[in-house]
């Protein structure tokens, strides 16, 4: 295997075409199983199969890194552990730029015309008369332009009713009929009182109209009927401030230290991860309160260790280069919310670092490579292998290669493979640019 490789296929493939105990970290971005943007590689968490593989390329004390979502990282992490990995932390990634994806109760009363009726026979007749047809959803929702067709034909999570626009298309695609008609074309007209631009790249402007759109306007409207004025402001969904981030170890054989001693894996890079000092204030605040030499010292009666039971030289070794890495990660809106910089600190992707080496990106959740690279260099010995076992557009590659670590992706999606290898070539002939990484 060269320095760095992204292979196409089903990561359990690519996996068992590993030798035992040859992974030295997994740092991995999964499907949340959100159905999110109506991609069919998201309706399912990865289950404990995937990870049971996942254990027996890795070293013995070899962690993984895996992305979570709110709703659904309970799943991940009950599979993670089941597989016998040990759970060892959950990380926050708090950020203040997410777009909350919420139903407009209002609107959805004003699109049923005010009479509330049960959208379940349609659903069910769009669902048959795709199957009649042999028209798939990635057909379907083409054809539409925005990717809203699997809110119109679910009723669990984020369940939507089509607005007669979309409803027409859908109709005449899979030659639904007219029975419908009626309950579509009573939509009440709601009136426009202002309009709002969202920019392209935002999450509400690719869910609704595609990853190439430009910027976009939607319009504020009013409610229609008396019901919609009722529920006026009344919605489904916070608005997302933050993701989980599972960290797991596999077991180790024998003690941390033989382990580490051995394989080079069960440890994490502390020192390598610190957050820098705020300013001298800061330091000198954080080294004052914990001024209480190393913890093979004598301990306190509690078991604690307390400056109180240093000698006068115990008190006075502590000199870290910055503080101890916390599980917590903060973009540029939520890092507002602290006022000194003890938590590690990431700008969301932006367009330029999304497409860096490749025409477009249209992959829907690109993680900072600032942030995958921390996490490599928390969990990876030096020189040591980051396998992801879902590269999507391969953010944790950029990063790998960046930190000098050797690299493996498995993505069973074509049009990120390729995408993937270019922007990984790009970072891995390339330093860190400053405007991007700080």
């Amino acid at each position: 295997m060269t320095t760095w490789e992204v292979r196409h296929g089903d990561c359990r493939d690519v996996m068992r075409s590993l030798p035992a105990d040859s992974v030295d970290a997994i740092v991995s971005d999964p499907p949340y199983g959100l159905a999110f943007m109506g991609k069919e590689w998201d309706h399912g968490v990865p289950g404990v199969e995937f990870w049971t593989e996942a254990l027996r390329v890795a070293k013995p004390g070899a962690h993984l890194v895996a992305f979570g979502g709110t709703r659904t990282f309970h799943r991940l992490a009950v599979a993670i552990e089941d597989a016998g990995w040990e759970v060892r932390d959950c990380l926050s990634w708090l950020y203040g730029s997410g777009f909350p994806k919420s139903l407009d109760v209002s609107k959805a009363i004003d699109k049923r015309g005010g009479a509330v009726a049960d959208f379940t026979e349609f659903r069910d007749a769009v669902k048959k008369a795709m199957q009649d047809a042999g028209i798939s959803r990635t057909q379907l929702q083409e054809c539409l332009g925005n990717f809203m067709l699997s809110h119109y034909l679910t009723a669990g999570s984020q369940p939507a009713v089509p607005n007669f626009r979309d409803y027409c298309i859908i109709r005449d695609t899979v030659n639904l009929g007219s029975r419908f008609d009626g309950l579509f074309a009573a939509e009440a007209e709601r009136e426009v009182i202002g309009r709002r631009e969202v920019p392209k790249g935002h999450a509400f402007a690719s869910e609704t109209y595609g990853n190439d759109a430009s910027n976009v306007e939607y319009a504020d409207t009013a409610p229609a009927t008396d019901l919609a004025k009722r529920w006026a402001g009344w919605g489904t969904a916070l608005k997302p401030a933050w993701e989980p981030i599972i960290l797991a170890r596999k077991p180790l054989t024998g003690t941390v230290a033989a382990n580490v001693t051995q394989y080079g894996t069960g440890g994490i890079n502390v020192d390598g991860c610190r957050i820098g000092f705020a300013n001298e204030a800061d330091e000198r605040e954080s080294k004052n309160k914990n001024r209480h030499g190393d913890f093979d010292s004598k301990p306190s009666n509690h078991g604690i260790y307390s400056p109180d039971n240093r000698t006068g030289a115990e008190k006075g070794n502590y000199n870290p280069p910055g503080r101890w890495p916390a599980n917590v990660v903060l973009d540029e809106d939520a890092a507002a919310m602290f006022p000194e910089s003890r938590y590690f600190y990431t700008a969301k992707a932006s367009r330029r670092e999304r497409e860096a080496g490749c025409e477009s990106n249209g992959h829907p959740t690109v993680k900072p490579i600032a942030l995958m690279r921390w996490l490599c260099r928390l969990v990876t010995p030096p020189g040591g292998l980051v396998l992801d076992p879902f590269n999507g557009s391969g953010s944790t590659g950029c990063a790998a290669v960046l930190e000098g670590f050797r690299y493996l992706g498995a993505e069973l999606e074509a049009e990120y493979v390729e995408i993937a290898r270019k922007r990984i070539a790009h970072w891995a002939t390339q330093t860190p640019d400053p405007d991007l990484f700080g």
